[in-house]
């Protein structure tokens, strides 16, 4: 198997034709945010940071967790998972943790692809990973995470073709990273009703394939803009969901998410939806995941 590049991986996640949007189905504007189709009670979600998205207010959030978070990479161990070929990844404990806590898994965009383990914390995946370790979120919610590092994306993919295409069935990249969460199960306190998973752009796209692929495994799941494949968006609809995406994004059209959603609601999932007006695909992620209530709800939801 030829390994993926980063530019390969980049014209996949921006390869899927945009959608044509149904009669009937709108986007509606709330406020900083806008949300794709009608939304119910159950699906407005928690409120959302104050300001526009591309407000003082909000780049003066992100800048202040750029600065709050620095060093906190240094945080995480380096190890190696051995399987048909070998997985880096990083691994975050908690230095007060009683009983059994929960796990956060993040699978990094194309910026991180290699066998470095380092990229997956670099880049637009500080704020994915390094979110979980600030100091009054390990206070409020000590968890671990874990953050493993592909080179060949997480989705299947047939390497054959340029560009690489994207494949129906479960990535190999995502079949490690299970097994990587699998021997943290066995090894630590970890609590299995409450295992998240969050992923941005190619790792959007990877958080979708776990849900299409492993349903119910994870309690809650977190996507920012995240890339094509051909998972619908349909599967796992018991599992919490949050899906951020930029409406002005130009490396993964916002169709992508909006398509899903829809999918998601009419299969009879409640997903939460935000839609960052103007935003495009590289401002989406900082403001995802410095969206204030997004560690309180995430932590709040419980495996069935």
């Amino acid at each position: 198997m030829r390994l993926i590049t980063r530019r390969e991986a980049l014209r996949c996640l921006s390869s899927a034709s945009a959608a044509t949007w149904l009669a009937g189905h709108t986007v509606l504007k709330f406020g900083s945010a806008s949300a794709f189709g009608e939304r119910s009670p159950e699906d407005s979600g928690p409120s959302l940071a104050p300001g526009a998205p591309t407000s003082p207010e909000r780049m003066a959030l992100i800048e202040a967790f750029r600065k709050r978070s620095e060093g906190l990479q240094n945080k995480f161990e380096a190890r190696t998972h051995k399987s048909d070929w070998e997985m880096p990844y990083r691994l975050f404990r908690p230095e007060a943790a009683h009983g059994k806590i929960p796990l956060v898994v993040y699978l990094h965009g194309s910026g991180g692809l290699g066998d470095d383990n380092l990229k997956q914390l670099a880049f637009g995946n500080i704020f994915g990973t390094r979110l979980w370790l600030l100091p009054e979120n390990q206070k409020a919610f000590p968890c671990y995470v874990v953050a493993p590092q592909t080179d060949r994306g997480w989705i299947r993919y047939d390497f054959s073709q340029q560009p690489a295409k994207e494949l129906p069935g479960f990535g190999d990249g995502n079949r490690l990273a299970l097994e990587i969460v699998e021997g943290l199960r066995r090894k630590f306190g970890i609590d299995e009703r409450r295992i998240y998973v969050a992923g941005n752009s190619m790792g959007g796209a990877g958080v979708w394939n776990m849900l299409g692929n492993r349903p119910n495994f994870f309690a809650a799941a977190v996507i920012c803009c995240g890339g094509v494949s051909p998972d619908d968006g349909a599967g796992s609809i018991e599992t919490a969901l949050w899906d951020f995406h930029g409406d002005a994004d130009e490396v993964v059209p916002v169709s992508s998410s909006r398509d899903r959603i829809a999918a998601r609601r009419k299969a009879g999932g409640h997903p939460i939806y935000t839609e960052y007006a103007g935003v495009d695909h590289n401002g989406a992620t900082g403001l995802a995941f410095t969206e204030p209530a997004l560690p309180k709800w995430l932590f709040s939801q419980r495996r069935k």
